[in-house]
């Protein structure tokens, strides 16, 4: 099966069930998507159960042709992201930097550690020999809240738009966090080679500042060629440049990819937008990245379902995915309560902020992403069951509620 078929079978399927949830189910998109996606999956696990697994054979041997970690961490994030901070204000983000830094870094720097060792308590009361190396490195890829789900999500949930930014600024920046605690993690965890506290902050800064500065530079060149031209076609060109061109460069030099596209994204959005570009290209830019944004928020969702076909489920991870639920929440809610204590004293804050945030905090694909990236060896399998059941609960129980949530306040 060759690149061709594969993209034709993923349209194809999002198309359809795009259809079926518009037509009879009628949730929000993505979470449509994915809860169609997840059912279908599930039958053609009992029909394999009763001899009719030639359908459910194929599905899964489809999905490890697609590769889910690469296709996510290596392909769709780019493009989510960049659409995502497009539309960003920066000064709502300026507004609440204080906040924004506090969650994105200490904030999953807090959940990491909390999730780390509660959910080694868990493991080893139901009898799962997994070390506390690889227990930190589930809270690592678990703690950052993913801002595809939460941006997708939040559109029509309703929340005030103070709080709103919180979380989308949030989302959009911990994920360079996150992807630098779980590289650490996953060192320390393999034994690669020793890492302490100087080369972990030599790591964050490699990380995050040089994504930082490599997408302010991929900013820059974006907007001093804008400038030049008054062309649509261009233009758009350019950014899509900026996207695929700066995320490989950044993967090259080490960087986060994540950060350097954020960064550029929200240059080219404010900056970009009001300055280097014609009202005709700005309108043409929206519907095109947009347009982007919603087929491939919807292929992403629908992969999220159908991995339940190779997710390896037993008795024991099931019930430790379960636990984990709890774990991820409670450790999100201290997280979040914490630096919203901190600033209180200097800004005021929506009412019920910590308990919105704290369900508003959507886990999503790139956590799914990490744990398939994971090597293949015991710990492997348990840690990816249980990020792919607290994802599914987070996507489609607290994205369904959140709008309810918000709108009691």
């Amino acid at each position: 099966m060759d690149l061709f078929d594969i993209i034709a079978i993923l349209l194809s399927l999002s198309a359809l069930f795009s259809y079926i949830n518009y037509r009879y189910i009628r949730l929000p998109t993505t979470i449509g998507l994915m809860l169609i996606a997840l059912v279908m999956s599930l039958l053609l696990i009992v029909l394999g159960k009763f001899g009719l697994g030639t359908a459910s054979d194929k599905a899964a041997l489809l999905l490890h042709k697609i590769d889910f970690d690469k296709t996510v961490l290596h392909g769709l994030l780019s493009f989510l992201l960049f659409a995502g901070a497009l539309h960003v204000n920066i000064n709502d983000l300026r507004e609440h930097k204080r906040i924004i830094a506090l969650l994105a870094i200490g904030g999953v720097i807090m959940s990491t550690l909390i999730v780390g060792v509660l959910i080694w308590v868990v493991f080893t009361l139901l009898g799962l020999d997994i070390s506390i190396q690889y227990c930190l490195l589930f809270g690592a890829l678990i703690s950052p809240t993913d801002p595809i789900a939460v941006m997708g999500i939040l559109k029509t949930a309703g929340a005030p738009k103070s709080l709103e930014i919180k979380i989308v600024g949030e989302s959009l920046f911990n994920d360079g966090v996150g992807v630098v605690l779980f590289i650490v993690m996953l060192e320390l965890a393999t034994g690669a080679h020793g890492v302490g506290t100087v080369q972990i902050l030599l790591l964050f800064i490699k990380e995050a500042v040089g994504g930082l500065l490599l997408g302010l530079a991929a900013g820059v060149l974006a907007y001093w060629m804008l400038k030049q031209v008054n062309n649509y076609q261009v233009e758009i060109m350019i950014t899509l440049a900026v996207v695929t061109g700066g995320y490989a460069l950044a993967d090259a030099l080490h960087l986060s990819g994540p950060i350097a596209v954020v960064v550029a994204g929200l240059l080219i959005g404010n900056h970009g937008r009001h300055l280097a570009m014609s009202e005709k290209t700005r309108e043409h830019l929206d519907t095109f990245w947009q347009l982007l944004d919603e087929i491939l928020n919807a292929i992403l969702f629908v992969l999220i379902g159908l991995e339940v076909l190779v997710v390896p489920f037993t008795p024991e991870y099931m019930i430790s995915g379960l636990v984990a639920i709890p774990v991820v929440l409670m450790a999100r809610f201290i997280s979040v309560a914490i630096p919203v204590s901190v600033l209180k004293s200097l800004r005021e804050f929506t009412p019920n902020t910590v308990q919105i945030m704290t369900w508003g905090g959507l886990r999503g694909g790139i956590s799914v992403a990490m744990a398939l990236s994971l090597p293949a060896n015991a710990e492997h399998d348990v840690i990816v069951t249980v990020t792919y059941t607290v994802v599914v609960f987070s996507i489609l129980v607290q994205g369904l509620t959140i709008g309810r949530l918000v709108h009691r306040q």
